[in-house]
């Protein structure tokens, strides 16, 4: 036969579990998104852009390129890879 102390103690469990339930629901929606999402593509001419940038735009393009790589050898990969533009 339970006590008051047992259906307190009860009391008490669900209210900390509800509160634990709700705390996770906030954090994942705090944290749940990107919290540093990726840089956009780079855009206009690739001869204007970055080694950096056309390195990433080749790794998002799982294209692998190489770090002893020169600026024309990304350049080259990078055109080499690109759509054909819409007409």
């Amino acid at each position: 036969m339970p006590t008051p102390i047992d259906r307190a103690m009860n009391s008490r469990n669900m209210f900390l579990g509800f509160a634990g339930l709700v705390t996770a629901v906030a954090a994942w929606g705090i944290w749940g998104g990107d919290m540093f999402p990726q840089a956009p593509d780079p855009r206009g001419e690739p001869g204007n852009w970055t080694e950096e940038d056309m390195k990433r735009w080749l790794d998002s393009r799982n294209l692998m390129a190489g770090s002893t790589a020169t600026r024309e050898e990304l350049l080259a990969r990078v055109e080499a890879n690109m759509r054909a533009p819409r007409v």
